[in-house]
């Protein structure tokens, strides 16, 4: 990703030609059922393939989770857990947050911030539901970005549909929940007759509100500096080199190596593949830098495929440019340095969806 031309997707051809090959999950059932068939009439003992539909493993899913009697206990025994090792007595001391309730899930929050079987203090419903307000203006934040970028209002509503429609029957079962989704999917369709104009007069609409800048704000964590994230996985990778040695072995960061043990980055975020990757404070060494880079190239990669598929599976010319566009917005500033992704690029791609968006109302007319 190194220049931009007059497209700015040609690198992704190959990958989107790949893509476009691929057989819809409904042909390769269908192929899969004929193929089935006519084995099954030259043999006896041809295997049988059952395969569950959308709906059923949704179904399946949910009869597996623990019942919210459980959730609220274990939401209860968790608080008492982080009280003890914060060393203090509540969530809330001289106005600042003594916990942190990222371990979280949203049921598990859900269930405080309700206080579900009368087991939790105001405080701790009060930072419950700013953790759930916060965890959904980040989930947000990337289709704001875009919306902003390209005035297609319809990115940021699909958006909040999406995390609505994410929550436990015990949250949609809420009038609040209701409510909202109500509001965010008149949004949403107005925004399908008209994609470039944003919703108006719907009471209670929160995309509205944020992109007015009216929302309310909440209290949200600083980013860390950038300096103390390299600290720290210099740290986390000289853990690695010490339970390697006491393995007798040496870490390597060389898939190819036969012999030692293979340092593993899976865990770390795209941030702290950036700290090792860009190497400002001089703690990493050529491996690490190398297999860091290795590894936000495969996930930056991976991203652009998904946009590819999601365009289309939407039969939507102007999705890949959209996913292009959220993945940008989702980066810190480190990341797009370390993965070369230019305001330029960014130009670009806003510049291909509206003219994208163009040609398509010109062939509706």
């Amino acid at each position: 990703m190194t220049s931009i031309g007059t497209n700015p997707y040609a690198q992704y051809g190959s990958a989107y030609a790949r893509a476009a090959a691929t057989p819809s999950l409904a042909a390769t059932l269908s192929a899969d059922g004929s193929a089935g068939d006519a084995s099954a009439s030259s043999t006896s003992n041809a295997a049988t393939n059952l395969t569950l539909s959308d709906a059923a493993r949704a179904q399946l899913a949910k009869a597996q989770l623990p019942d919210f009697a459980t959730v609220t206990n274990d939401a209860r025994i968790t608080l008492d857990r982080l009280y003890n090792v914060a060393g203090v007595k509540g969530p809330i001391v001289d106005g600042e947050t003594t916990i942190d309730l990222s371990t979280l899930d949203r049921r598990s929050l859900f269930a405080i911030s309700t206080n579900n079987g009368g087991k939790f203090s105001p405080d701790e419903q009060a930072v419950a539901a700013t953790e759930l307000k916060q965890r959904f203006d980040k989930a947000l934040e990337p289709s704001l970005a875009t919306t902003r970028l390209t005035g297609d209002y319809s990115v940021s509503y699909k958006a909040a549909l999406d995390w609505l429609d994410g929550a436990s029957d015990e949250e949609k079962a809420t009038a609040t929940w209701a409510k909202q989704r109500a509001a965010v999917l008149k949004g949403y369709q107005a925004t399908q007759q008209d994609p470039n104009t944003p919703p108006s007069d719907i009471p209670g609409d929160p995309i509205a509100a944020a992109l007015a800048g009216t929302a309310p704000p909440t209290k949200s964590n600083t980013p860390r500096d950038f300096s103390s994230i390299a600290t720290d996985v210099r740290a986390f990778l000289d853990r690695q080199k010490n339970e390697a040695a006491s393995n007798g072995k040496e870490l390597v960061f060389d898939p190819g190596r036969k012999t030692g043990q293979l340092a593993n980055l899976s865990t770390l975020d795209n941030r702290s593949l950036s700290a090792i990757s860009l190497n400002q404070d001089k703690k990493f060494s050529v491996e690490e830098i190398f297999a860091a880079k290795q590894e936000l190239n495969t996930r930056t990669r991976l991203a652009v495929l998904d946009a590819l598929k999601q365009s289309q599976s939407d039969g939507d010319p102007r999705a890949f440019s959209l996913g292009i566009l959220k993945q940008y917005s989702s980066m810190s500033s480190e990341e797009r340095l370390a993965t070369n992704w230019t305001p330029d690029f960014q130009d670009a791609a806003v510049k291909n969806y509206k003219t994208t968006s163009t040609l398509l109302s010109l062939l509706k007319s």
